[in-house]
């Protein structure tokens, strides 16, 4: 029987990996890259040459030295949905922070806060990242913790004046989730957001 051209990996040398999970490689770390490069035009609040620069400096700096574990993006990009997650997510950026900067110039007034526990339908990795991400760059919400194991955010509400404001801030959260999987995600995950959330307890 004939062998291959070419020198047999020896042991404990590792196989190069195929060319078809290499190309899968670098479009993981080029989509991360993007993300960084927009999360960081968001934080310092307007996109210029600088800005972009600077975030492929910071972005590219985080994914050599710290290194996250692989995430498989199976799904696809669809510009019209990622349009409306932009549109909807600028929207709502606007919103929070009138309401929110309102609630600093009251006189006297103390807002109270709870801690939100909501269970996302599709919970992998890059769906948990990407749903905390843009929750918690929105003024008034902040995520302090993710339950991978249970796909569940932990978000801090602020201005929680009853069960109603809860509601509308799962219902929010739960949102931003189906439009994010709706513009990046696989088919099948698009169909698991037609199921029904299970609902966690909240902290006052």
């Amino acid at each position: 029987m004939s062998r291959p051209d070419g020198p047999e990996p020896g042991p404990g040398v590792a196989a190069d990996p195929p060319p078809r999970r290499r190309a899968g490689r670098w479009r993981d770390q080029a989509l991360a890259l993007g993300w960084l490069v927009l999360v960081w035009n968001l934080l310092w609040g307007e996109v210029s040459w600088g800005n972009l620069v600077g975030g492929l400096v910071v972005g590219g700096a985080v994914l050599l030295f710290f290194p996250l574990p692989p995430v498989t993006f199976g799904g696809r990009l669809r510009p019209r949905a990622l349009l409306a997650f932009a549109l909807r997510f600028a929207g709502e950026l606007v919103d929070a922070s009138l309401r929110v900067a309102w609630i600093a110039v009251r006189p006297g007034y103390r807002p109270r806060g709870a801690i939100l526990g909501v269970r996302l339908r599709v919970p992998t990795d890059l769906n948990l990242a990407l749903t905390a991400e843009a929750i918690s760059l929105v003024p008034g919400t902040l995520i302090v913790e993710v339950d991978r194991e249970s796909g569940t955010l932990y978000l801090h509400v602020l201005n929680v004046r009853g069960p109603a404001d809860l509601t509308s801030a799962r219902a929010r959260t739960l949102a931003v989730e189906r439009r994010i999987v709706r513009a990046v995600g696989s088919a099948a995950e698009v169909r698991r957001l037609h199921t029904e959330p299970v609902e966690k307890g909240n902290r006052p």
